[in-house]
């Protein structure tokens, strides 16, 4: 499995995405261009000396990423799906994207995606941030992959 982010916004959830992958020991594609220096401060801060722990790759377009070799379904998260992603069946080699926080992707992205999830929430609320819905999917995607790999998952004893 991989954590994908798409010409991210924020500096902070970057970093803070690039902290939760290497904390969960997941690769990370980070595809350009951003909309910050990304060595900015505000980045290393909320990645904290988690970022030296990461295995990451950066590609300087959607293209380029595109043209790499992949393996996996292509799965985003958007706010345009249908499908909610606690129905989705989530396979070990998937690559969970996450947009910019401003515009999520353009159609030509949302397209190519091999599947489409949303987060459902209560009206009004439209969207979360980005770090949160990639949180709680991987969450989501590794309890179904690791019960999946390695038989049942312990139950924890209170």
């Amino acid at each position: 499995m991989r954590l994908v982010l798409f010409q991210p916004d924020i500096p902070q959830n970057t970093g803070t995405l690039m902290r939760l992958a290497a904390g969960l020991g997941l690769p990370l594609d980070l595809i350009e261009p951003c909309g910050f220096v990304l060595d900015d401060r505000r980045l290393r801060r909320a990645g904290m000396d988690y970022l030296d722990q990461l295995i990451w790759i950066r590609h300087s377009s959607w293209e380029a990423y595109a043209a790499s070799p992949q393996v996996g379904r292509l799965v985003l998260l958007t706010t345009r799906a249908a499908q909610p992603y606690t129905g989705f069946a989530f396979a070990s080699d998937d690559r969970i994207m996450v947009g910019q926080e401003s515009a999520g992707v353009p159609d030509a992205v949302h397209d190519a995606a091999d599947a489409r999830l949303v987060i459902p929430l209560r009206p009004p609320a439209r969207s979360l941030n980005v770090a949160i819905s990639a949180a709680m999917v991987l969450g989501e995607a590794l309890r179904q992959t690791a019960s999946a790999d390695s038989g049942p998952a312990p139950v924890p004893v209170l």
